[in-house]
């Protein structure tokens, strides 16, 4: 069958004036086969052709892997985002447990600090005893 299914070369028309119009519109000698309707200029004509192989190439065992590539891969960029967002909240917990234990430390610092001051005053009051003795 030739390309795009029309008959190559349709015979040449009868030459008549711009204006004239065959008396029998049925012609059967017809080039075109009844059952395809041509259409107009701007319309289209939507094959069964079409159809077959749109349905063929959504079948197509490449296409449909290439399909469940593409579904993987989204599936594992959702994945990923996901460990992305539990990596960085991880990650603020930490350094607000290290900032908690960093305020401990000070605040423990501070109180051996104002124990040892305040052993030092004791030691200081107790030199003198013993003097007696």
């Amino acid at each position: 069958m030739p390309l795009f299914g029309k008959d190559p070369t349709p015979p040449p028309p009868e030459k008549h004036g711009f204006f004239h119009r065959s008396a029998d519109s049925n012609d059967t000698t017809s080039t075109t086969p009844p059952s395809s309707s041509m259409g107009s200029f701007f319309s289209r004509k939507r094959s069964d052709d079409s159809t077959d192989a749109t349905s063929r190439a959504h079948k197509d065992s490449s296409i449909a892997t290439a399909r469940q590539k593409v579904h993987d891969a989204e599936q594992a960029e959702k994945a990923a985002d996901r460990a992305l967002l539990n990596a960085r909240q991880s990650v603020r917990e930490v350094k607000e447990h290290l900032k908690r234990l960093e305020r401990e430390v000070e605040d423990e610092a501070k109180r051996a600090k104002a124990k040892q001051a305040e052993a030092k005053s004791v030691s200081k009051s107790a030199k003198g005893l013993g003097r007696h003795g």
